[in-house]
């Protein structure tokens, strides 16, 4: 089934796409295409970027930022080429993807002079942690920008019942749609023969940034070090330009050089080898809106240890991993269960996790549902059954 409307076009902005380390990155290009699939035309506008990476057949237009003449001004994005392409643009919905930059307010004032839906995705940008860091600029931001946009949002998108709640207390009202992010299944060929041993790997993949509490998780593998010999921790992800020389230095106290590994960002096929070939994947995050990396390493049949932090009580149900509280003491008692069990238990947890994965995520059923909110927006057809509180967009569309 596709969208009423097979002219419709969306437009979905987003700051950058040029880091694929980014989940934000990852997931709009995806969810273009499967809009598209849908029958809803899309187009993706982002920032130009210094790299140019695998859009995944999106259509993609890129826009120079302007020259300004101080740092804390840049980091703003400001572009007037994205913003007036956005004016000009024919669209019938505008689909922003993120907070606190220029790209994510430029649409809501497109839609308003166009008199179409405005749609904003936070992508966890409103957590109670997440807000607390650089506060004050987000607090002007806020102010100037920010809060004229979200006053417009026909809806808002989120990715989990936990983000849902994020967005009641930061005092947003606005009907919100509740759709997970989509996962690629990788193709898990066997790994090849005579490939040399190598030692079993606890895995951390993503940002080195404060809001992921990597520092717990290494207190946490230094706990069972003595008692699993054979492993080791491999903190993998683009480095905030603090956080790794802090956590080096932590490993260096600890006396976990040989154990515990800082790494720098990979890529496509790398990546995937990368989660495949872990016993177990490590989130100690302080939150998360929905963490990509937790998707991506059960769809590649590894199981998972998560903290609260991040919306997956699921892979307890579906037997696929642990989702622990905070702080090193119950990451260690995690990480010490999974150490212990034969290889084959860890093996049927991730093909469980990969079977959940294949089953609830597939992109193709996301852009359905993320099509029938436009069209609800619209005025097109009634309220989607997933989209919850707030007044509609019009009278007959509830």
């Amino acid at each position: 089934m596709v969208c009423r409307s097979l002219r419709m076009r969306s437009i979905q902005t987003v700051a950058h796409l040029d880091t694929e380390a980014s989940g934000v990155a990852y997931v709009v290009p995806r969810l273009a295409r499967s809009l598209a699939g849908a029958g809803c035309r899309t187009e993706v506008f982002a920032l130009a970027g210094e790299r140019t990476i695998d859009f995944s057949g999106a259509a993609v237009s890129t826009f120079a930022a302007d020259r300004l003449p101080l740092r804390g001004l840049r980091k703003l994005g400001r572009s007037t080429a994205m913003r007036d392409a956005l004016l000009r643009a024919p669209a019938e919905v505008y689909h922003a993807h993120g907070l606190w930059m220029m790209p994510n307010v430029y649409p809501a004032d497109a839609a308003r002079a166009a008199g179409r839906p405005f749609i904003l995705s936070p992508h966890g940008m409103l957590g109670a942690e997440a807000l607390q860091f650089s506060r004050l600029p987000k607090r002007v931001f806020w102010l100037l920008w920010q809060k004229r946009a979200l006053a417009g949002a026909a809806c808002l998108h989120a990715t989990s019942q936990a983000e849902y709640e994020d967005i009641r207390r930061f005092g947003l009202k606005q009907p919100v749609a509740i759709i997970p992010n989509g996962i690629d299944l990788p193709d898990l060929r066997p790994v090849a023969q005579g490939i040399p041993a190598r030692r079993p790997y606890v895995l951390s993949l993503g940002r080195l940034h404060p809001k992921k509490a990597l520092d717990r998780l290494v207190s946490a593998f230094a706990q069972v070090a003595g008692t699993s010999r054979d492993w080791q921790l491999r903190i993998v992800g683009p480095d905030d330009g603090r956080t790794g020389a802090r956590l080096l230095e932590q490993v260096n106290a600890l006396g976990l050089v040989d154990r515990v590994s800082i790494e720098g960002p990979v890529f496509g096929e790398a990546k995937l080898a990368l989660m495949r070939e872990a016993e177990v994947f490590a989130l100690s995050s302080l939150n998360e809106n929905f963490c990509m990396t937790v998707a991506e390493s059960l769809a590649a049949g590894t199981p998972v240890i998560s903290t609260r932090g991040a919306p997956w009580p699921d892979v307890v149900t579906h037997r696929c991993g642990w989702w622990i509280d905070h702080g090193p003491d119950a990451m260690a008692a995690a990480l010490a269960e999974a150490m212990a069990m034969a290889p084959d238990e860890r093996l049927a947890m991730g093909a469980r996790g990969r079977e959940w994965m294949e089953r609830d995520f597939d992109w193709r059923s996301i852009g359905k549902r993320m099509c029938d909110v436009y069209e609800w927006a619209l005025g097109r057809q009634v309220r989607p059954d997933f989209v919850i509180g707030g007044p509609g967009p019009g009278s007959g569309s509830q």
